[in-house]
């Protein structure tokens, strides 16, 4: 009776064993995600990612849309100020008797005034020229000693834009034809011719009477975008 006992008991034990070895063995299949690693093998590193490189950016050369002239703005070139006036671009408008003038009973001082008729701005500089107009012909011009009184200065006169000078003469004195001080006879112009510097010359009439005036002489002021009295 001893003995079928423990046969019995080495049976079933056997029996155990062999069942938890192929439950350990199906547990852990070969390959499966869930093996337990080999501490002894290497571990795997990921291949490294390559990063896209950016184009380099020109520095040099043609620009983005095409070229550009030398200003940088598409070849046309901005101009450094307005050029000085030409003859076609000014009109001698006016002539009238100035306020401030020598006693007598001659012109004394005349205020004219030149105007920028073009459409485009220019510069004016310097002082005028002053003649008694010739009856027909420029030949015939009588030219006036002119003083000058003042600096110059450059006005700058845009389309409309006027510019003055004061012509100030050595005036006649006494009733009727009048008489000079210094004897000399006196000079009537109905109309002068005024150079402008740069924008030749122009025929100008007074607004009232005529130019009247005594040894051919006249202080002339530089053109000045300030209207004398």
């Amino acid at each position: 009776m001893q003995y079928t006992t423990a046969v019995g008991r080495s049976a079933a034990a056997l029996v155990a064993a062999v069942a938890v070895t192929a439950l350990m063995a199906g547990c852990t299949p070969a390959g499966d995600e869930g093996a337990i690693p080999d501490p002894s093998s290497p571990t795997p590193t990921a291949a490294p990612t390559a990063t896209p490189t950016a184009a380099p950016t020109p520095t040099g050369g043609a620009s983005v849309g095409g070229g550009t002239g030398g200003s940088g703005t598409g070849g046309i070139g901005t101009g450094g100020g307005a050029k000085a006036c030409t003859i076609d671009q000014i009109e001698v408008s006016e002539a009238r008797q100035a306020e401030v003038r020598p006693p007598g009973t001659g012109t004394g001082a005349a205020i004219v005034s030149v105007t920028n008729t073009s459409t485009r701005p220019c510069t004016l500089r310097g002082f005028p020229t002053v003649a008694g107009a010739g009856h027909g012909s420029p030949d015939k011009n009588h030219p006036l000693t002119v003083t000058h009184s003042g600096p110059a200065a450059t006005v700058s006169l845009a389309p409309g834009g006027r510019a003055w000078t004061k012509l100030t003469f050595v005036n006649v004195q006494g009733e009727a034809d009048g008489y000079c001080a210094s004897g000399a006879t006196p000079a009537a112009f109905p109309t002068l011719v005024l150079g402008v510097p740069g924008a030749g010359s122009h025929q100008i009439a007074m607004d009232d009477g005529v130019f009247a005036e005594c040894d051919d002489k006249a202080t002339v002021t530089a053109f000045s975008s300030a209207q004398p009295s």
